[in-house]
């Protein structure tokens, strides 16, 4: 493995940075040996409709980072207006408005920041970006199915590193916790049903 162009050496430097300031609510490494792809679990912001989701995502970089920015990629399903069908991500800094001063911190924390705040008039999505302009509330039901499909996605953790593994296990946890009182309830309701006189 290369180690010695300056891609390498910056996404090393990059990777030094997470590890002693991550930021809060994402976690990234590089996938595997291989310095020019990550994989990142970005959680869903609190206060949101994404809070309690956990979402894949690849970062492919090329030689030429940090003067082009890396594709980024989810591999989480989606429903956003500034998220492709396939995955990628329609955002500003990552294309017109690039610099190198980003980095991979930064990097996330926009895609993080665009989940709360997508830009309708720049959609990569239609239909998200419609509902999210005229109907929010369908909008939100519609970014929660997808936050719960994600407490299901236990392919998660290949994804994490261990400083976030807490996270992790709390979500899956509250899932777990969340089915079994549906199914207590459902239990119940049919229970009383059926010896109601």
């Amino acid at each position: 493995m290369r180690m010695s162009t300056p891609a390498r050496k910056r996404l090393m430097r990059d990777l030094k940075q997470l590890h002693q300031d991550p930021p809060a609510g994402i976690n990234c490494a590089p996938y595997d040996k291989n310095i020019m792809l990550w994989n990142s679990v970005i959680f869903g912001p609190h206060d949101s409709p994404w809070d309690g989701g956990t979402f894949k995502m690849t970062l492919q970089f090329s030689e030429d980072y940090p003067n082009k920015p890396p594709r980024v990629h989810f591999i989480s399903r989606m429903f956003h207006p500034n998220i492709y069908a396939d995955g990628s991500v329609c955002l500003d800094s990552l294309q017109n408005q690039w610099t190198g001063a980003y980095d991979i911190a930064a990097i996330l924390t926009s895609i993080q920041s665009l989940l709360c705040d997508p830009n309708p008039n720049s959609p990569a999505n239609s239909e998200a970006a419609r509902l999210f302009r005229e109907n929010k509330s369908e909008y939100n039901r519609k970014v929660r199915e997808i936050v719960e499909q994600s407490w299901t996605d236990f392919s998660v953790a290949k994804h994490i590193t261990w400083h976030s593994a807490g996270q992790v296990v709390c979500i899956k946890l509250r899932w777990f916790f969340q089915c079994i009182c549906y199914i207590i309830n459902q239990c119940s309701t049919k229970y009383l049903k059926s010896h109601s006189l």
